[in-house]
Parts: C-alpha cells; structure tokens; sequence
C-alpha cells in the first residue's frame, strides 16, 4: 500500500516566517507577506499536483480565507489534485452541506475531501452565533453527519435530534464518489463521533507513544462500531540535504518569534477547550524555548506561535523519511504535512523525502496514469 501525502492551502497567509495564529487566536503579522490570493494559492496547489501529493488541506475560522469559496477557485487550476476542505458542522444545515459537498464533486470531477471540524473554543464559535458548550456541540457534528451521510446515499431523511431537525430530506443529484470524512479529536466524545462516522482519524503530530496510544482508543471504539478507520498524521516538515541544514532552518524560525508575540500567543491557547491544543501546548511547556526537540527529529516549536498542529519534522532526507516510517509502522497512513514558506518547502520534501521512500516501495506517484476525464482546467 502506497503511503498517502497531503500538502496544505495557507489561506491565512504565508511566509518565510511561521505564520501564528488558530484556535481562536488571530493571525500574526507574518501572514500578510504572500497575502492568501487566488494567484498565489494556485503555485502551491499546481507544486503540490506535480509533486505527488493527494491533496491539499485548508483550514477554517475567523484568521483565514473561506475554505469553500477558496478551493473551489483554486480547483479550476488544477487537474487531480484533491481539496480536504475543512468545515464547521454547526455553521450551515446538514442539507445544505450535503448539497453543496455534492455539487463540488460534480463540478471539479470527484475532487473533495471533507475535514470535519467540531470546533474547540466557545468564544469562537459565539462570533459565528453557535453557543453550545464543546461536548454538545460535538453531540450536534454526530447528528449532521448522520444527515450527511444518508443523503449521500439518497435517503429521504427525517430527523427529530438533540440539536438538529430535518423533515424530508433529499439530494436530487448524489455526489460520485462519495467525499471521504476526515475527523480529529482527543477528547472522548470526539472519540466516539469519530468512531461512528469518519474515514480517516487524523492526529496532530504528538510524539509516536503518544499516537500509538490514540490509534489503539479509536481503534477499539471504531470496533465496537463494527468499523474500520484509516488513520493520518498532521506535522510540518522542514528537510535539507543535511540534517546541520534543517536545524538551521528551525534556529532562523526560532529567532523570529518575537517574545511578545508567543506571550500573548501561548496567553490565549491556553484558555483553548480543545483537548488536543492542551496536549500540544504541554509538549513545549506553554512557551518554553529549549528541549524543543520532544523525540528524535520531532521539534515543538512551531506551537510556540500557532495553534493547531504545533510539530515538525525536522531534519536531512533520510531522517524525515525515517520518521515517517516509525509514524507509519503505528498504523498512519496518510500525511497532512506543510512547511514555510508553503510553494518552497513543498519542493524540498517532494523533491528530497518522497523519492526515498518510493526507492523502499513505501510511496508512489498518485497520478502518474492519465487525468481524470472529468477534470477541467479552463486556465493556463
């Protein structure tokens, strides 16, 4: 089986900076070097296409660009590759979503993955006028993505829930494929939504102990489902031909954090609700700038500015391809990986990692047969 590699959309901004920001903290100055166009977001998705990796994720929230509007102009320059785009559950009507997931699909050729993002911070979520606590809310993702997923498979729904109700339901036109739901959480209601309706499990990049834990829980649970899960890993990467090279590269990142701007960063994460932004901040001490390196190539300190996914793999070639490995004999298979500034370290991992670990047979070109016919690109 061939190891599956996502790039990410930086619709909040890039830069040879980290970019901060997430989980209810706004974006750092950084993100307004490469402003989050349609023009520049294309370069990165057609890297990210010729390069080899499946698809690229967007993220979503108050710090960035709309994940739908966004993906769905960048699509048209490109031919295959696919949009893992996330979403909140309780912004819009399960019906609607279905609907709109399902015009996606007719309308880039099959092209959309779907991130479903229940959301960890409840003066976030009141900005967009949703003032559930956490677990009711994820209570409500269980009931809209029941809705979904029977529309996708063109029932007529009704539906009398804690939170959601729908009275016939139904798609005129069914989404072919099916899009694919990718779910994260650490808290166990998270555990448990996961279980009964997501694909793919994704993890922030904790160190392997600690994922090799997480994929026994929603293992057991998805189990107790009758279910199968995929499982996927969310990291930065920063790779050189050396590893003197990468850690160099993660010195010069670490010096531009100013020291006001991980306080105040690190100040608001820590009121974060989410599980997993806890479990990341603990990895580098809520601010602390040494024993960053929490297990061999993994560094913590991209956390120190941004929410979210706060690690990296950090190192030569050969070093990154080992860790994936190491992730991979755990059970991951699927990596959400970025790096900064975005359009340039896609090349230095797709260039310098992915061809190592396809001399071991661990990874192919996803699309070296011939484009989909369904596939349209109207624009040079």
């Amino acid at each position: 089986m061939s190891l599956t590699f996502h790039w990410f959309l930086p619709t909040n901004g890039d830069s040879r900076h980290v970019v901060g920001g997430g989980h209810g903290t706004p974006a750092t100055a950084s993100g307004r070097d490469r402003p989050p166009t349609v023009a520049y977001l294309s370069r990165i998705a057609g890297a990210a296409e010729e390069l080899g990796f499946v698809g690229v994720l967007t993220p979503t929230g108050a710090w960035c660009e709309d994940a739908w509007l966004t993906t769905a102009m960048v699509s048209r320059h490109t031919e295959r590759l696919k949009f893992l785009v996330a979403f909140r559950p309780g912004f819009v009507s399960p019906t609607l979503a279905a609907q709109m997931a399902s015009t996606f699909q007719r309308q880039s050729g099959g092209r959309l993955l779907l991130n479903v993002v229940t959301g960890g911070e409840s003066h976030e979520q009141r900005a967009y006028g949703d003032f559930l606590d956490k677990d009711a809310r994820y209570r409500r993702t269980g009931e809209f993505l029941q809705v979904v997923r029977e529309l996708w498979e063109g029932k007529t729904v009704d539906l009398h829930g804690e939170h959601l109700r729908v009275e016939d339901a139904r798609l005129a036109r069914l989404p072919d494929p099916v899009p694919e739901v990718y779910f994260g959480g650490s808290s166990p209601i998270a555990g448990e939504i996961a279980a009964r309706h997501a694909d793919v499990y994704l993890t922030w990049g904790e160190p392997p102990a600690q994922v090799a834990e997480k994929i026994a829980w929603v293992k057991d649970l998805a189990a107790a489902q009758g279910r199968t899960l995929r499982f996927g890993i969310r990291l930065h990467v920063i790779t050189r031909d050396t590893s003197a090279q990468a850690w160099a590269e993660a010195d010069r990142l670490l010096e531009g954090f100013d020291p006001e701007t991980v306080k105040s960063v690190q100040a608001g994460l820590a009121r974060s609700e989410s599980e997993g932004q806890q479990r990341m901040l603990a990895l580098h001490g809520g601010g602390n700038r040494d024993g960053l390196e929490i297990h061999p190539n993994l560094w913590a300190g991209i956390g120190l500015v941004r929410g979210g996914a706060g690690t990296a793999l950090v190192g030569s070639y050969d070093e990154v391809a080992e860790r994936i490995k190491e992730y991979h004999a755990l059970g991951i298979d699927e990596f959400v990986l970025s790096g900064y500034p975005h359009l340039e370290e896609a090349y230095w991992f797709g260039e310098g990692v992915l061809p190592r670990l396809a001399a071991q047979g661990l990874w192919r070109h996803p699309f070296d047969g011939p484009a989909a016919p369904a596939a349209q690109v109207p624009f040079a």
